[in-house]
């Protein structure tokens, strides 16, 4: 592709990725964080020294292997068609049910707001599915209009964010980290279910390694987007979380669908309140347009390679994979209107479970595959890689049973897939000649 035809520069791409990581989990995760309390900086510890490993490694790939589609282009050059398959077909449903977590928070968030909207569980959903497919029509538009909206979006939210974060901990009293962790649980055992929780809001690292395809100089600017936009959006988010339990009360916390609105209208009143709902709402909507933007990134790729059905592939006059959006954001609707009886909260907590467990893999494979592409690389590279894929085993561990058992069948519901594509096309290797 020309440079004109590649619209990603690397403020897009840095915005592409704090965006991505800064949405739903920032202004909703303390409401499922509030039953451990303070313990739960441990989990925080944890998750940001393990994404910044994984971030690390993530930068490595993106300069020893070009390719589009992120981990599954690493793990389809390491491992070859089969792995790199279930590698894309994985991280494909991580990326729809993610839109479904961010769709529900956009709604938590907008009820904050506009109080009515979401008034019952069905206006509820439907909030959820109007933002849904507001960023599918605007990333139907092409990839250069999303790609506005979404730096436009990251900064109205970034800023804010940081100052509420700072701002709040002169206001933080130490009484409301008491007791240390109300769970009662083993400490080890909080530190592991935290740590699937707040991996949900590290989400998004890996998003400049997805869309390279359209991005300009991939080999200098994926790395440094990946690295910059985690740090930035990392601490950020870690640092508001933090505050937000020492704001609020906790009973007052834990049945939140705003913690951080409800927090800064408890603090500083009711304005207050309603100015970071907004800001919250637009944080959202930022998100999802972003995860919307990837959602049928990776299958294009994989599609490319004869790996996803052809359609997947196909692009329309404006340069856009339509199939592969209008069907991902389909699926997030299905499993929006599937569990829109649930609570927001219960709802968005079993929602990023399940994008966290199918993301995982993705990242366990990912850094195999630097091991494998990079036989002998420096002992201190090794021991970081190691590091990375101890965290992502862990954390998957800490995502639970009942999100581990839906998306190994959602996964297994793929491979069917991949029989059918090798009976009907020879596979990508034997295309190529190696």
């Amino acid at each position: 592709m020309t440079a004109s035809a590649r619209p990603l520069g690397q403020a897009a791409l840095i915005a592409l990725v704090v965006g991505n990581m800064i949405g739903s989990g920032v202004f909703l995760l303390p409401a499922a964080l509030a039953p451990y309390g303070a313990a739960s900086l441990l989990g925080w510890a944890l998750t940001l020294a393990g994404a910044l490993l994984l971030a690390t490694v993530y930068a490595w790939l993106a300069r020893a292997i070009r390719n589009h589609g992120g981990a599954y282009g690493y793990a389809r050059r390491a491992f070859g068609d089969s792995v790199g398959f279930v590698v894309a077909w994985s991280y494909w449903v991580c990326t729809w049910s993610a839109n479904a977590a961010i769709a529900v928070a956009f709604a938590g968030s907008l009820g904050a707001v506009w109080p009515e909207a979401t008034a019952t569980p069905l206006r509820s959903a439907a909030c959820a599915l109007g933002a849904l497919w507001i960023c599918t029509a605007v990333n139907l538009a092409g990839v250069r209009e999303a790609a506005r909206v979404q730096m436009l979006t990251t900064l109205l939210k970034l800023v804010p964010l940081v100052l509420f974060g700072l701002l709040g901990l002169g206001w933080v009293h130490a009484g409301a980290y008491r007791p240390f962790n109300p769970s009662g649980l083993p400490l080890f055992g909080v530190a592991t279910s935290v740590a699937a929780l707040t991996l949900w809001a590290m989400l998004g690292f890996e998003a400049a390694t997805v869309p390279t395809g359209v991005v300009r100089d991939p080999e200098r600017t994926v790395p440094r987007a990946t690295v910059i936009g985690m740090l930035v959006a990392g601490l950020a988010t870690m640092l508001a979380c933090t505050v937000v339990i020492g704001l609020l009360p906790p009973q007052e916390l834990h049945g939140s669908a705003a913690p951080m609105v409800a927090a800064a209208a408890h603090v500083w009143g009711p304005v207050a309140g309603l100015g970071l709902a907004v800001v919250a709402t637009i944080s959202c909507f930022g998100a999802l347009n972003g995860w919307v933007l990837l959602q049928a990134q990776t299958p294009l790729a994989a599609a490319q390679d004869g790996l996803f059905p052809a359609r997947f592939a196909r692009l329309d006059a404006r340069g856009t994979p339509a199939f592969g959006l209008l069907l991902s954001s389909g699926l997030a609707s299905a499993l929006i209107v599937a569990n829109y009886s649930r609570t927001l909260v219960a709802l968005f907590t079993f929602s990023i479970l399940l994008s966290t467990a199918t993301t995982l893999l993705p990242y366990v494979v990912s850094v195999l595959a630097w091991w494998r592409t990079e036989p002998h690389a420096r002992a201190w590279r090794r021991l970081l890689a190691a590091g990375a894929l101890a965290y992502a085993f862990w954390a998957l561990v800490g995502t639970g049973g009942e999100s581990l058992l839906w998306a190994g069948v959602l996964v297994l519901l793929g491979l069917p897939i991949l029989a059918w594509q090798r009976l009907r096309t020879p596979s990508a290797s034997a295309r190529s000649g190696s």
